[in-house]
Protein backbone atom coordinates (compact mmCIF):
# COMPACT_ATOMS: atom_id res chain seq x y z
CA UNK A 1 0.00 0.00 0.00
CA UNK A 2 2.73 2.46 0.93
CA UNK A 3 4.45 1.89 -2.43
CA UNK A 4 1.72 3.84 -4.18
CA UNK A 5 1.84 6.76 -1.74
CA UNK A 6 2.84 9.83 -3.73
CA UNK A 7 3.92 7.69 -6.69
CA UNK A 8 5.01 10.79 -8.53
CA UNK A 9 8.01 11.01 -6.20
CA UNK A 10 9.39 7.82 -7.72
CA UNK A 11 10.94 4.91 -5.89
CA UNK A 12 11.93 5.65 -2.31
CA UNK A 13 15.64 5.52 -1.55
CA UNK A 14 14.83 3.57 1.63
CA UNK A 15 15.33 -0.05 0.68
CA UNK A 16 13.92 -3.08 2.55
CA UNK A 17 16.41 -4.08 5.21
CA UNK A 18 16.58 -6.42 8.20
CA UNK A 19 18.87 -4.01 10.09
CA UNK A 20 15.88 -2.18 11.58
CA UNK A 21 14.34 -4.53 14.13
CA UNK A 22 10.58 -4.56 13.62
CA UNK A 23 9.90 -5.26 17.30
CA UNK A 24 11.66 -2.13 18.57
CA UNK A 25 10.51 0.67 16.29
CA UNK A 26 9.57 3.85 18.20
CA UNK A 27 5.80 4.17 18.36
CA UNK A 28 5.89 7.97 18.30
CA UNK A 29 8.57 10.05 16.56
CA UNK A 30 8.64 13.84 16.89
CA UNK A 31 10.73 16.02 14.58
CA UNK A 32 11.90 19.62 14.86
CA UNK A 33 12.20 20.42 11.14
CA UNK A 34 15.00 22.98 11.25
CA UNK A 35 17.33 24.54 8.71
CA UNK A 36 15.12 25.47 5.76
CA UNK A 37 16.35 29.05 5.64
CA UNK A 38 20.02 28.17 6.00
CA UNK A 39 19.70 25.47 3.34
CA UNK A 40 18.38 28.11 0.94
CA UNK A 41 20.97 30.71 1.92
CA UNK A 42 23.84 28.32 1.20
CA UNK A 43 22.45 27.93 -2.31
CA UNK A 44 21.88 31.62 -2.93
CA UNK A 45 18.12 31.16 -2.78
CA UNK A 46 15.44 33.07 -0.84
CA UNK A 47 14.35 31.60 2.47
CA UNK A 48 10.94 30.82 1.00
CA UNK A 49 12.59 28.36 -1.39
CA UNK A 50 13.93 26.48 1.61
CA UNK A 51 10.49 26.27 3.21
CA UNK A 52 9.01 25.00 -0.04
CA UNK A 53 11.71 22.33 -0.34
CA UNK A 54 10.98 21.35 3.24
CA UNK A 55 7.50 20.27 2.11
CA UNK A 56 9.12 17.57 -0.02
CA UNK A 57 10.97 16.27 3.02
CA UNK A 58 7.63 15.89 4.82
CA UNK A 59 6.50 13.57 2.03
CA UNK A 60 9.68 11.49 2.18
CA UNK A 61 9.69 11.08 5.94
CA UNK A 62 5.97 10.29 6.16
CA UNK A 63 6.57 7.47 3.69
CA UNK A 64 9.61 6.27 5.63
CA UNK A 65 7.81 6.38 8.99
CA UNK A 66 4.88 4.39 7.65
CA UNK A 67 7.19 1.85 6.01
CA UNK A 68 9.14 1.27 9.21
CA UNK A 69 6.04 0.89 11.40
CA UNK A 70 5.98 4.21 13.25
CA UNK A 71 2.42 4.85 14.44
CA UNK A 72 2.61 8.58 15.26
CA UNK A 73 4.69 11.24 13.52
CA UNK A 74 4.60 14.74 15.01
CA UNK A 75 6.17 17.54 12.97
CA UNK A 76 6.99 20.97 14.44
CA UNK A 77 5.69 23.12 11.60
CA UNK A 78 5.30 26.58 13.19
CA UNK A 79 5.97 27.74 16.73
CA UNK A 80 4.34 30.48 18.77
CA UNK A 81 7.69 32.31 18.51
CA UNK A 82 7.79 32.14 14.71
CA UNK A 83 5.37 35.09 14.51
CA UNK A 84 8.43 37.28 15.22
CA UNK A 85 9.80 36.57 11.74
CA UNK A 86 9.33 39.04 8.86
CA UNK A 87 5.71 39.33 7.77
CA UNK A 88 6.43 38.15 4.23
CA UNK A 89 7.98 34.94 5.55
CA UNK A 90 5.16 34.34 8.03
CA UNK A 91 2.58 34.86 5.30
CA UNK A 92 4.39 32.32 3.11
CA UNK A 93 4.60 29.80 5.95
CA UNK A 94 0.88 30.15 6.63
CA UNK A 95 0.15 29.17 3.02
CA UNK A 96 2.26 26.00 3.10
CA UNK A 97 -0.25 23.77 4.98
CA UNK A 98 -2.91 24.67 2.42
CA UNK A 99 -0.54 23.96 -0.49
CA UNK A 100 0.66 20.68 0.99
CA UNK A 101 -2.82 19.37 1.71
CA UNK A 102 -4.23 20.46 -1.64
CA UNK A 103 -1.61 18.29 -3.32
CA UNK A 104 -1.42 15.37 -0.91
CA UNK A 105 -4.75 14.97 0.89
CA UNK A 106 -6.26 12.43 -1.49
CA UNK A 107 -3.14 10.28 -1.26
CA UNK A 108 -3.15 10.55 2.52
CA UNK A 109 -6.75 9.35 2.54
CA UNK A 110 -5.97 6.50 0.12
CA UNK A 111 -3.08 5.35 2.29
CA UNK A 112 -5.04 5.36 5.57
CA UNK A 113 -3.07 8.25 7.11
CA UNK A 114 -4.88 10.25 9.79
CA UNK A 115 -4.09 13.97 9.97
CA UNK A 116 -4.13 15.77 13.30
CA UNK A 117 -3.05 19.16 14.52
CA UNK A 118 -1.95 20.47 17.89
CA UNK A 119 -1.56 24.18 18.44
CA UNK A 120 -3.38 27.39 19.23
CA UNK A 121 -5.98 27.87 16.53
CA UNK A 122 -7.10 31.38 17.45
CA UNK A 123 -4.16 33.15 15.77
CA UNK A 124 -4.11 31.17 12.54
CA UNK A 125 -5.45 32.67 9.28
CA UNK A 126 -8.81 31.26 8.27
CA UNK A 127 -7.45 29.72 5.06
CA UNK A 128 -4.73 27.88 6.98
CA UNK A 129 -7.09 26.59 9.65
CA UNK A 130 -9.83 25.57 7.21
CA UNK A 131 -7.38 23.54 5.10
CA UNK A 132 -6.08 21.68 8.15
CA UNK A 133 -9.54 21.11 9.62
CA UNK A 134 -10.79 19.76 6.30
CA UNK A 135 -7.92 17.25 6.29
CA UNK A 136 -8.66 16.29 9.89
CA UNK A 137 -12.32 15.64 9.12
CA UNK A 138 -11.67 13.71 5.90
CA UNK A 139 -9.06 11.44 7.54
CA UNK A 140 -10.74 11.05 10.93
CA UNK A 141 -11.71 7.42 10.33
CA UNK A 142 -8.33 6.35 8.99
CA UNK A 143 -6.52 3.85 11.20
CA UNK A 144 -2.94 4.00 9.91
CA UNK A 145 -0.11 6.41 10.62
CA UNK A 146 -1.12 9.52 12.56
CA UNK A 147 0.49 12.60 10.98
CA UNK A 148 0.32 15.26 13.66
CA UNK A 149 1.26 18.84 12.76
CA UNK A 150 2.39 21.14 15.59
CA UNK A 151 1.13 24.42 14.14
CA UNK A 152 1.28 27.65 16.14
CA UNK A 153 2.44 25.47 19.00
CA UNK A 154 4.39 26.46 22.10
CA UNK A 155 5.01 24.14 25.02
CA UNK A 156 5.08 26.83 27.72
CA UNK A 157 1.73 28.23 26.61
CA UNK A 158 0.35 24.70 26.40
CA UNK A 159 1.42 23.93 29.97
CA UNK A 160 0.22 27.25 31.36
CA UNK A 161 -3.23 26.70 29.83
CA UNK A 162 -3.32 23.17 31.23
CA UNK A 163 -2.44 24.47 34.70
CA UNK A 164 -5.20 27.09 34.46
CA UNK A 165 -7.81 24.44 33.63
CA UNK A 166 -6.63 22.31 36.56
CA UNK A 167 -6.79 25.33 38.91
CA UNK A 168 -10.29 26.14 37.66
CA UNK A 169 -11.43 22.56 38.30
CA UNK A 170 -10.03 22.74 41.82
CA UNK A 171 -11.76 26.08 42.46
CA UNK A 172 -15.09 24.66 41.30
CA UNK A 173 -14.70 21.57 43.46
CA UNK A 174 -14.45 19.23 40.48
CA UNK A 175 -10.92 18.16 41.35
CA UNK A 176 -9.00 17.70 44.58
CA UNK A 177 -5.42 18.94 44.86
CA UNK A 178 -4.45 15.46 46.04
CA UNK A 179 -5.79 14.02 42.79
CA UNK A 180 -3.44 16.04 40.60
CA UNK A 181 -0.88 13.70 39.03
CA UNK A 182 0.93 13.14 35.74
CA UNK A 183 -2.21 11.81 34.07
CA UNK A 184 -4.31 14.81 35.10
CA UNK A 185 -1.72 17.11 33.58
CA UNK A 186 -1.22 15.02 30.42
CA UNK A 187 -4.95 14.81 29.80
CA UNK A 188 -5.13 18.61 29.60
CA UNK A 189 -2.26 19.03 27.16
CA UNK A 190 -2.73 19.38 23.41
CA UNK A 191 -1.34 15.87 23.00
CA UNK A 192 -4.12 14.30 25.04
CA UNK A 193 -4.81 10.87 23.58
CA UNK A 194 -1.36 10.53 22.04
CA UNK A 195 1.53 8.61 23.61
CA UNK A 196 4.61 10.61 24.56
CA UNK A 197 7.29 10.61 21.84
CA UNK A 198 9.79 7.78 22.08
CA UNK A 199 12.25 9.61 19.83
CA UNK A 200 12.89 13.28 19.08
CA UNK A 201 14.83 14.19 15.94
CA UNK A 202 16.17 17.69 15.31
CA UNK A 203 17.83 18.67 12.06
CA UNK A 204 20.33 21.45 11.18
CA UNK A 205 22.81 20.97 14.05
CA UNK A 206 20.95 22.91 16.74
CA UNK A 207 20.96 21.24 20.16
CA UNK A 208 17.89 22.56 21.93
CA UNK A 209 14.17 21.87 22.30
CA UNK A 210 12.93 25.34 21.27
CA UNK A 211 9.79 25.22 23.39
CA UNK A 212 8.65 21.92 21.87
CA UNK A 213 6.75 19.27 23.88
CA UNK A 214 8.82 19.87 27.03
CA UNK A 215 6.48 17.86 29.25
CA UNK A 216 6.04 15.03 26.77
CA UNK A 217 9.77 14.67 25.98
CA UNK A 218 10.78 13.98 29.60
CA UNK A 219 12.00 10.45 28.80
CA UNK A 220 12.30 10.60 25.02
CA UNK A 221 15.51 9.63 23.26
CA UNK A 222 17.07 12.64 21.51
CA UNK A 223 18.85 12.44 18.16
CA UNK A 224 20.47 15.42 16.47
CA UNK A 225 21.91 15.79 12.98
CA UNK A 226 23.73 18.58 11.12
CA UNK A 227 21.66 17.84 8.01
CA UNK A 228 19.24 20.62 7.06
CA UNK A 229 15.59 19.58 6.89
CA UNK A 230 15.23 19.92 3.06
CA UNK A 231 18.13 17.43 2.73
CA UNK A 232 16.79 14.99 5.32
CA UNK A 233 16.19 11.65 3.60
CA UNK A 234 14.77 8.22 4.35
CA UNK A 235 18.34 7.07 5.01
CA UNK A 236 18.82 9.74 7.69
CA UNK A 237 15.50 8.79 9.27
CA UNK A 238 16.50 5.14 9.29
CA UNK A 239 19.83 6.08 10.89
CA UNK A 240 17.93 7.77 13.72
CA UNK A 241 15.73 4.69 14.21
CA UNK A 242 18.77 2.40 14.29
CA UNK A 243 20.42 4.60 16.92
CA UNK A 244 17.20 4.51 18.94
CA UNK A 245 17.22 0.71 18.80
CA UNK A 246 20.79 0.60 20.13
CA UNK A 247 19.88 2.56 23.25
CA UNK A 248 18.54 1.16 26.52
CA UNK A 249 15.60 3.11 27.93
CA UNK A 250 15.61 2.80 31.74
CA UNK A 251 13.23 5.61 32.76
CA UNK A 252 15.36 6.35 35.80
CA UNK A 253 15.82 2.69 36.78
CA UNK A 254 18.74 0.32 36.34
Amino acid sequence: MIERLWAKLGKSSLQPTDSVASENVPEHVAIIMDGNGRWAKHRGLPRMAGHHSGMKAIKRITIAADRLGVKYLTLYAFSTENWKRPKAEVDFLMKLPQQFLEIELEELIANNVQVRMMGHKEDLPSFTLSAVEEAIVKTANNTGLVLNFALNYGSRKEMLEAIKTIASDVQQGQLSIDDIDDKVMSDRLLTSGLPDPDLLIRTSGELRLSNFMMWQLAYSELWFTDVYWPEFTEAHFQEAILEYQRRARRYGGL
